[in-house]
């Protein structure tokens, strides 16, 4: 029986491999900027290859585990969504495509869909919702985990429930580099006062943010207020206005955080305002242990 693991998680920008041991650690690891936005179907294969073909020997198994956007409609093939409530991963309704590689087979985790309350879809936070439960078998509450499109997630019983996107990173993205904004703020390191007290006043006052979000420029403009704090402002309001329209998954419940350690900072530093003190987890390690997790049920 092959000892390593090929993993892959595909996104929209940018592609990662890891070549992991029988324990899931990494060992190496290989990163493309191929992702799904940048790549056509046809190059998916030359891409797989120049990152992982190195790593290929007697001791690595030919079934390669991957999740992310690879399996998008608009991706390598598609895996089709799976519907809440359900297990984050299935391993046997994994979409295989085989490769150029000598006898590599990929296995693609589908995503989750939801009709209702809202209609909503992800794909590749299932995975690290997977390795999270992996380590927490037992958690039931609900788990957060931010990025471009954050999720809210319901989990009881190691199933998905329910689940609620909000593009709270790309709204940051959009007016701090393509707005008027981008003349008054600078992303970076938030400075925490400024950050809290923006996000405490739009919890608050939510309905108030189109206003303040001018007001950071008139305020850059006429009251000396300097891009960092203004940056800082920025993301307290727009994680404020999260977390009063997210209200319903967060309050009364369990909340575990996974996500980039910078991002996971400041989402926890904004639900410690509301009395909330989540656990947080890498999301890296997490996308890893589930996409090994995968594997191990049903692809060894």
């Amino acid at each position: 029986m092959a000892r390593h693991l090929i993993a892959v998680d595909w996104g929209t920008s940018n592609a990662r491999a890891w070549l992991l041991d029988g324990k899931a650690t990494p060992i190496a690891q290989s990163t493309s900027n191929k992702g799904m936005n940048r790549i056509c179907k046809s190059e998916y294969n030359r891409t797989l290859a120049s990152m992982v073909g190195s790593w290929l020997s007697d001791s690595v198994s030919r079934n390669i585990i991957a999740c992310g956007m690879l399996g998008a409609a608009n991706g390598w093939v598609e895996a089709k969504y799976r519907t809440v409530p359900c297990e984050p991963v299935l391993p046997l309704q994994c979409t295989s495509v085989v490769t150029s590689l000598e006898n590599c087979v990929v296995y693609i985790i589908p995503g989750i869909k939801q009709y209702r309350p809202t209609a909503d879809v992800m794909r590749g936070e299932e995975t690290q919702i997977a390795g999270f439960l992996a380590g927490k078998p037992q958690f039931n509450g609900v788990m957060c985990l931010p990025g471009t499109h954050t999720k809210w997630v319901h989990i009881s019983a190691g199933e998905i429930v329910s689940f609620r996107s909000f593009m709270t990173g790309e709204l940051y993205d959009l007016l701090s580099s393509r707005s008027i904004l981008r003349h008054s703020v600078a992303s970076g390191e938030h400075l925490t006062e400024d950050f809290l007290e923006a996000a405490s006043d739009q919890l608050s006052q939510p309905e108030k943010l189109a206003a303040r979000l001018f007001a950071l420029r008139a305020e850059s403009l006429i009251a000396g207020l300097d891009a960092p704090r203004a940056g800082a402002r920025l993301a307290g309001y727009l994680i404020g206005a999260e977390l009063a329209a997210s209200r319903p998954y967060w309050l009364g419940h369990r909340i575990a955080i996974v996500g980039a350690p910078r991002l996971a900072k400041l989402y926890s530093q904004a639900l410690s305002l509301v009395g909330q003190e989540p656990i947080k987890a890498e999301a890296e390690q997490c996308t890893i242990l589930g996409l090994a997790q995968a594997h191990a049920q049903s692809l060894t």
